[in-house]
């Protein structure tokens, strides 16, 4: 794909102090940016012009630009990473936009989420709910091979898939209640799916869906948006894993 210049564009950022001051969107020109530009390095290159002229630069998140993470969580024109499929912000390339075009962009907005500043938000709560059960007990005596335990092919297979979510938040920026319940099924599905993870497999699924509900997440709707724009792909029918595994452990109480 050959390269091309973009001209006149118009990047209408969100613009806010913290979670305590209002906010309101911002509107900055910028020209001469390359097709094959990533839509992070065209934030860093507005951050630079915006430096030049004496203002403060757009605070947003990122670290590996390299999908791996999911800390470059931006609402984009609408959807949850940009317009395009199974991609991380980081990933999103300038070529999916035109000359003369305004881009929109909001952080996560979540009350579970509060604005840090500007496009980053505060996404501990998700650090939570992995604390609250996220994890399996080994006994350290004589621990066999992982190798040597006997997995079927489609549980192993749906075990990784569900494991692939890196925790970003599309989910819930994008569901119309705000649920976590896409984030929480993968890992509670993951590990419900493995020999590794019956240990704690009554108490993680209930502890984990009593944290998302103490931090405020709201409930599934079956609307399926989550899965739309999940970067990784994640099913939704996680979801019903963790509704069977929740179901199982308060019938067993």
């Amino acid at each position: 794909m050959s390269e091309k210049i973009l001209n006149n564009l118009k990047i209408k950022v969100w613009r806010q102090k913290n979670a305590q001051t209002k906010g309101q969107f911002e509107t900055y020109p910028i020209d001469n940016i390359s097709t094959d530009t990533s839509f992070l390095e065209m934030l860093d290159i507005l951050n630079y012009q915006l430096v030049e002229e004496g203002k403060d630069p757009i605070v947003f998140d990122h670290d590996c630009r390299e999908g791996i993470c999911g800390t470059c969580s931006l609402f984009i024109n609408g959807r949850a990473h940009g317009p395009d499929d199974d991609i991380t912000t980081c990933q999103l390339h300038m070529r999916k936009f035109k000359n003369d075009e305004t881009i929109t962009i909001e952080p996560w907005r979540a009350k579970s989420f509060p604005v840090i500043k500007d496009l980053m938000v505060d996404r501990t709560a998700f650090e939570k709910i992995l604390q609250s059960g996220g994890f399996v007990s080994v006994n350290t005596g004589g621990v066999p091979d992982g190798n040597a335990i006997p997995i079927g092919y489609d549980d192993a297979e749906a075990a990784m898939d569900a494991a692939s979510c890196i925790g970003c938040g599309a989910c819930v920026a994008t569901c119309k209640n705000s649920s976590a319940m896409l984030f929480v099924s993968a890992k509670v599905s993951h590990l419900a799916r493995l020999p590794q993870g019956q240990v704690e497999a009554a108490r993680r699924a209930k502890s984990m869906v009593a944290k998302m509900d103490e931090l405020g997440f709201g409930n599934c709707s079956n609307t399926g948006a989550c899965e739309v724009e999940c970067p990784k792909g994640i099913s939704i029918t996680n979801i019903a894993t963790l509704n069977r595994e929740y179901l199982k452990a308060k019938i067993a109480d």
